[in-house]
């Protein structure tokens, strides 16, 4: 949905831009922009549903300031945003519309604005999964995770069928459980668990299983979500993951952002997501048009599709992706 996102001098992009697909791997050094184009994307959704400034009003003059501008795909190709931002906390405040003028802009921006009034974002917290959730804070996966048990309990009662596929990925990926259980909590909070395939099912909570293990759940509840963000934004896809359980990571990304590919008839999600692994980014060694790299030099910070690197077909002939880049070779390392 969201085409390509131009940043100028805000923080440390000061003339970047970056091209998006259905699904982007951002990855590069801290501080190279991965977290600001998440955050911009978030200032979007916030501003999207607030009253707008249209382009026409303001009579030829643009906003001063650090400027944030979003260009999108069909059907809102003649769609641009720009978020005009404060030079001195760039806190960006103002959202200027430019459109197709009538009735048919009107219409297009009404429409855009929902879509992105749906884009989340995540970065999962292993302690905040594990405790109980309210039930009535299941509707829909928060930014940590942390009301997991409600949102797939909630599932689990008035969805089966999406549990139920969601369930039979969890134990086709983590074959030591026969399934999911879940356990009355205090005050009408539920505690999630997995139960044992050996020792007659016994039941592990949630504050007995890894990291990677609640990680990988949350992934999955996002990939079979029935009905999904328009655009979902993962910080560290990796986290907490085995090298070996890196690819059923990116494949149920995939789910969203290719939805047709799994037997789905729902629209693609936008998917953006960072990570720090060259193990990840080797799951991507046949798709680099996937990939994204960010790089600094000295305080300011571009973006990159590895896909337009014209050497990058002969550097693979030398080395994985994730070798080439943990190296340096690529570029989108610390200290350059």
């Amino acid at each position: 949905m969201i085409a390509a996102v131009h940043f100028q001098n805000f923080k440390a992009l000061r003339s970047a831009a970056v091209k998006l697909t259905p699904f982007n791997l951002v990855l590069g050094p801290n501080g190279s922009g991965k977290t600001s184009l998440i955050q911009a994307l978030l200032r979007l959704r916030t501003l999207a549903g607030l009253p707008a400034v249209h382009a026409s009003e303001l009579k030829g003059q643009k906003p001063t300031g650090p400027q944030i501008e979003f260009h999108f795909s069909p059907p809102f190709q003649n769609v641009r945003v720009t978020l005009g931002c404060n030079s001195d906390e760039l806190v960006c405040n103002l959202l200027v519309v430019d459109s197709l003028p009538g009735l048919e802009g009107q219409g297009q921006w009404a429409e855009l604005r929902t879509k992105l009034q749906s884009i989340r974002a995540y970065l999962f917290d292993h302690y905040a999964m594990a405790a109980p959730a309210k039930l009535s804070d299941g509707a829909e996966l928060t930014s940590n995770g942390g009301n997991l048990a409600a949102v797939l309990a909630n599932w689990k009662e008035k969805q089966p069928a999406v549990f139920a596929e969601l369930e039979a990925e969890f134990v086709r990926l983590m074959p030591e459980f026969s399934g999911l259980e879940f356990h009355p909590s205090a005050a009408g909070s539920v505690e999630l668990g997995a139960k044992l395939k050996e020792n007659g099912h016994d039941f592990i909570g949630a504050d007995s299983l890894s990291q990677g293990t609640l990680y990988l759940l949350a992934i999955l509840a996002l990939a079979f979500a029935p009905n999904p963000p328009a655009v979902v934004c993962l910080e560290e896809a990796d986290r907490g993951m085995h090298p070996r359980s890196l690819r059923e990571v990116r494949d149920a990304l995939y789910r969203l952002s290719y939805p047709k590919d799994a037997g789905m008839d729902r629209a693609p999600v936008q998917v953006i997501t960072t990570t720090h692994s060259p193990y990840l980014l080797d799951q991507f060694k046949d798709h680099p048009e996937e990939i994204v790299l960010a790089s600094k030099h000295g305080r300011a910070a571009t973006f990159e599709r590895l896909s337009d690197r014209a050497d990058l077909l002969e550097l693979m002939k030398e080395a994985h992706l994730g070798d080439l880049w943990y190296s340096g070779i690529l570029g989108g390392v610390p200290g350059e």
